[in-house]
């Protein structure tokens, strides 16, 4: 029974830490994008045709998913630090307590056993 727990703890850590690593580097993907849409229109002038932001429903889940997640450390960091320092520190939270916490919890039920 424990070792149905354990794997459990472990396959959840591991999902969850992918899917906030997966916001994050969409996120990073599409800020750097905006970016070079942007130096485009300044070099181009405001003639260049201007790129459509769609978002798959996958993105969204994802997104969604994640915003869940990392709900809990919303108050650590303020909203005027800026969306790239938010969303680095919720990504390092996330993983220290759902990757480390859920592993460590894994490994002290497994060795009490």
């Amino acid at each position: 029974m424990t070792n149905v727990v354990v794997r459990l703890l472990r396959i959840a850590s591991l999902i969850v830490c992918l899917i906030v690593i997966a916001s994050y580097a969409i996120f990073a993907i599409g800020q750097t994008k905006t970016a070079s849409n942007h130096q485009q229109e300044a070099i181009n002038g405001p003639s260049a045709p201007v790129a459509v932001k769609h978002e798959s429903s996958l993105h969204k889940a994802i997104d969604e998913a994640s915003t869940e997640l990392t709900s809990p450390f919303a108050g650590i960091v303020s909203s005027s630090s800026g969306e790239w320092a938010v969303r680095s520190v919720k990504l390092l939270i996330a993983l220290v307590v759902y990757g480390f916490g859920l592993g460590y919890l894994a490994r002290v039920l497994r060795v009490r056993v």
